[in-house]
């Protein structure tokens, strides 16, 4: 059982129609969605799935179906307990949150920046929130927190495009720098893994694998700032971002 994740080549998408191929207390299964699955440290999305009768199933939470119970290439859309589940084979329209997921959507971009205003340390952690993100970094001494907010600003005003692509598990093996964080590794085994790109493909501003959502530009991250930088012990540098406005 496989969902189609339209989100990965078109994160703009707000709604979508689709069929469901499974309902149960785990969640609904649909045959593709917009709604992006918990995973990589960015949290499932919200929203609602529309019936044709014109009811609609409030969406608290999108995860990845377990392999263990055949469901690996699925994503479940939970709803609550007490709701009215759909018929297997029915037609729905599946409608994001919209604004929430631009938040999202924006902190992990911006967290990307970030990334590119400190080349070669590893990152050992991070999370994205609902407007808010933080990213851990392996470094013996705290980076100026002002030499960080300009650098996101002009990398902002910039307005880089954001592209993706793909390349194979052994071209991956091949560029191991490419991936920046320890606690979260590429998925494998589908025999290729998506890159995301911002800046030109010549000379890209950052390059990582991920499979997240991202705005189509730096410029649609918006006013963003360096809100804290903490030491997390004797490598570890946590740096946490908010979006103002």
């Amino acid at each position: 059982m496989t969902t189609d994740p339209l989100f990965r080549d078109d994160a703009s998408l707000r709604s979508c129609t689709a069929t469901v191929l499974a309902a149960g207390p785990d969640g609904i299964v649909l045959d593709r969605t917009v709604f992006y699955a918990q995973g990589g440290g960015q949290p499932g999305d919200t929203g609602t799935l529309r019936r044709p009768d014109g009811t609609t199933l409030p969406v608290t939470d999108t995860v990845k179906g377990e392999a263990d119970k055949g469901m690996g290439g699925a994503i479940l859309h939970r709803v609550t307990a007490d709701a009215a589940l759909p018929a297997v084979g029915e037609t729905i329209e599946a409608v994001l949150d919209w604004d929430r997921r631009l938040r999202l959507m924006r902190v992990h971009t911006a967290m990307h920046l970030l990334c590119s205003l400190i080349p070669g340390a590893a990152v050992t952690g991070g999370s994205i929130g609902d407007g808010k993100g933080r990213l851990d970094f392996d470094l013996p001494e705290a980076p100026d927190k002002e030499r960080l907010n300009q650098g996101l600003a002009a990398l902002v005003a910039e307005d880089h495009p954001i592209t993706t692509s793909w390349i194979t598990d052994a071209e991956l093996d091949a560029n191991p720098g490419m991936v920046r964080t320890l606690s979260v590794k590429p998925p494998r085994g589908s025999g290729r893994i998506r890159l995301v790109r911002i800046g030109p493909e010549a000379a890209p501003i950052d390059l990582q694998p991920c499979g997240g959502t991202h705005v189509p530009s730096t410029g649609a991250v918006g006013r963003v700032v360096v809100a804290k930088v903490e030491n997390k012990g004797r490598q570890n540098r946590r740096i946490a971002l908010v979006l103002e406005g």
